[in-house]
C-alpha cells in the first residue's frame, strides 16, 4: 500500500463505509477502505438486528403531518426490501407482535400498521393483522395476561448486522477494493490547502505510512466529528449520540420465531424481544449517551430492561439469566439542541470541508445502500471522474447469497458433519458454507465449546477469507458468539487465541497481551 494512489479513500468500516466501498468499486473507482478497529466493531454490530422502515416514525408523520418523517419511512421500506433480496442468507422477514391492554388501542395500532403495509406497496413482506388474546397467549405463554385484550402482528426484517458489513466488504474486495482493518487515520497531508493524502497507522504492526488520495470520505458514524476535527479543529458539531442497550437471555423466554414489540414504555422508548442466533435479544434505543469506543451497559440499564420485562411478562427474568449485554451508539444529526435524542430524525447529511473532506453523517442500517449511492454521486460531481458506471447496487447480490441455499444444503447433507454444525454453516456463511466445510475437512470438526455448533476450523477460514486478525474479531463479529454468551466465549478464549498465536507467530508476551485485552472486553464492554 505504501505510496499508492487511490481515487477514493473511505474512513470507517461500518454499515455506511462498507456500502460506499462496494458502490464506488462497482462504478470503476480505485478504492481503499480503512477502519481503526475491526470492521463493524462499533455501532454496526450492536444494532437491534432489525431492517425496518420505522413504524414509530410513521406515527409521528401522521400526528405531526411531518413529511420528512414520512419520507424516511417510505425510503426505509424500499431499502428494507432491497437488503432482504441482496443478502438473503443474512436477512429474512420477521413477524412482530404487540400485546395490547386497551380496547381503543387495537384499531389505532392496526390502522397505523395497515398504512405501513400500504406504503410498502409491492415490497410488502406480509399483511398486518389483529391477533386475539388467546392467540397471543398461545404464542407467548409467559406474556402478562391480566388485562390483555388482544394485539396486532406486523412484518419487518431481521438480519445479522456484523456479517452484513463483512459481506459488503468481501463483495467489494473481490472486485478490487483494498480493505484494511486495525488501521487508523492519524492525520492528513495537504497540497494547496486541499487534502492530497492520508496518514495511517497500522495498529497490528505499529507502522506509519501515507497513502495518496484524490478524494476522502469520512463515514465513521458516531465518530464523524472527531475525524472532521482532525481536518478542521474549528468545525461545527454535527453529531448527537444516543445508545441502544441490549441484553441476551435464553430462548426459553421467547420459544418461537416471532418477536414482541412494545411501542411505548414508561419513558416513551420502544422495547423489543427478538429471536437472535437461537437466543432471545431484549433491547431498546434512544437513551442520551456520551461518545465511547466500547460503551458498556450499566446496572441501571439492565435494571430498566428487567423491570420492563416484568411489566409485560409473567416470567421472572433475573440478572443471573443474562448471557450477554452490549450497547451501541446511534449517530443522530444535531438539529435542535433542546430536542431529546428520540425526537431527532435519523436522516443523513453530506458535508464537504474547505479542504475537500466529504463527511456523511446520520442514517441507519436499513438505508446504508441509499446513503452510499448518494455520497458517491456527490463525490462524482465534485471530482468529475471519467468513464464510470452508474450505481450498480440496487440488485447486486452480495457474497454468500448468490447460489440457492437449498442446493448448498443438499450438498452439505452429504458430508459427515454434525447436523447442528451444518445448520450453523448455512445460516452464517450462506453459499460459502461448502468452502468452510473444506476447512473442516482439513483441520477437523473440533468444537470451540461443547454447547455451541462453532468449530475451530472456522478460525482458519476467518483468517484466510474474512479479514480476521484478532480473537475478538472472530468471536464477537464473525460468529456473534460473545454477543449471545460472553461467559461461554470467555471459556474458549485461550484455546482460540493459541490458534491465532500459531497462525501469526505471536511471541508469548503478545499472546498474553491479546488474552488480557480480550478478557477485558468480554467481562465488560464487548
Amino acid at each position: 500500500m505504501l505510496n499508492k494512489k487511490y481515487d477514493l479513500v473511505i474512513i470507517g468500516g461500518g454499515a455506511t463505509g462498507s456500502g460506499i466501498a462496494l458502490d464506488a468499486t462497482l462504478r470503476g473507482l480505485k478504492v481503499l477502505l480503512v477502519e481503526k478497529n475491526d470492521f463493524a466493531e462499533g455501532t454496526s454490530s450492536r444494532s437491534t438486528k432489525l431492517v425496518h422502515g420505522g413504524v414509530r416514525y410513521l406515527e409521528k408523520a401522521v400526528k405531526k403531518l411531518d413529511y420528512s418523517q414520512y419520507s424516511l419511512v417510505k425510503e426505509g421500506l424500499k431499502e428494507r426490501y432491497r437488503l432482504l433480496q441482496n443478502a438473503s442468507h443474512l436477512a429474512q422477514p420477521i413477524t412482530l407482535v404487540t400485546p395490547i391492554y386497551s380496547w381503543f388501542e387495537i384499531p389505532y395500532m392496526y390502522i397505523g400498521l395497515a398504512l405501513y403495509d400500504l406504503i410498502s406497496g409491492k415490497r410488502r413482506l406480509g399483511r398486518s393483522q389483529i391477533v386475539s388474546k388467546d392467540e397471543i397467549i398461545r404464542i407467548f405463554p409467559s406474556v402478562k395476561k391480566e388485562g390483555l385484550r388482544g394485539g396486532v402482528r406486523y412484518y419487518d426484517g431481521a438480519f445479522n448486522d456484523a456479517r452484513m458489513a463483512l459481506a459488503l466488504l468481501q463483495s467489494a474486495s473481490e472486485k478490487g477494493c483494498c480493505v484494511k482493518n486495525h488501521t487508523e487515520v492519524v492525520g492528513f497531508t495537504y497540497n494547496d490547502k486541499k487534502i492530497s493524502a492520508i496518514k495511517l497507522e497500522d495498529k497490528k504492526n505499529y507502522e506509519f505510512y501515507e497513502v495518496h488520495a484524490d478524494c476522502v470520505i469520512n463515514a465513521t458514524g458516531p465518530f464523524s466529528d472527531i475525524v472532521r476535527r482532525l481536518d478542521d479543529e474549528n468545525c461545527k458539531k454535527m453529531v448527537e449520540v444516543s445508545s441502544g442497550i441490549h441484553i441476551v437471555i435464553d430462548k426459553k423466554f421467547l420459544p418461537n420465531s416471532e418477536g414482541i414489540m412494545i411501542p411505548k414504555t414508561e419513558d416513551g422508548r420502544v422495547l423489543f424481544m427478538l429471536p437472535y442466533l437461537d437466543k432471545c435479544l431484549v433491547g431498546t434505543t434512544d437513551e442520551v449517551a456520551s461518545l465511547e469506543e466500547h460503551p458498556s451497559v450499566s446496572q441501571k440499564d439492565i435494571e430498566y430492561l428487567l423491570r420492563h420485562i416484568e411489566i409485560y411478562f409473567d416470567a421472572k427474568v433475573t440478572k443471573d439469566d443474562i448471557l450477554s449485554s452490549w450497547s451501541g451508539l446511534r449517530p443522530l444529526i444535531v438539529s435542535n439542541t433542546n430536542a431529546s435524542t428520540e425526537e431527532l430524525v435519523r436522516e443523513h447529511v453530506i458535508l464537504k470541508s474547505k479542504s475537500g473532506l466529504i463527511s456523511i453523517i446520520g442514517g441507519k442500517w436499513t438505508s446504508y445502500r441509499k446513503m452510499a449511492e448518494e455520497v458517491v454521486d456527490y463525490a462524482l460531481k465534485l471530482k468529475k471522474w471519467k468513464n464510470l458506471h452508474t450505481c450498480q447496487t440496487k440488485e447486486y447480490k452480495l457474497v454468500g447469497s448468490r447460489v440457492n441455499l437449498f442446493d448448498i444444503k443438499e450438498k452439505l447433507d452429504k458430508l459427515l458433519i454434525e447436523a447442528e454444525v451444518k445448520y450453523h454453516l448455512l445460516k452464517t456463511y450462506g453459499d460459502r458454507a461448502l468452502d468452510v466445510a473444506r476447512y473442516i475437512d482439513k483441520y477437523g470438526a473440533k468444537k470451540l465449546h461443547m454447547d455451541y455448533p462453532y468449530v475451530e476450523a472456522e478460525i482458519y477460514y476467518g483468517v484466510a477469507e474474512e479479514f480476521v486478525v484478532k480473537p475478538l474479531d472472530f468471536l464477537v463479529r464473525r460468529l456473534g458468539f460473545a454477543l449471545i454468551d460472553s461467559s461461554a466465549a470467555m471459556e474458549c478464549l485461550e484455546s482460540v487465541t493459541l490458534i491465532f498465536k500459531d497462525l501469526f507467530n505471536w511471541s508469548d508476551s503478545e499472546y498474553l497481551l491479546e488474552i488480557e485485552q480480550a478478557k477485558k472486553h468480554l467481562s465488560g464492554a464487548i
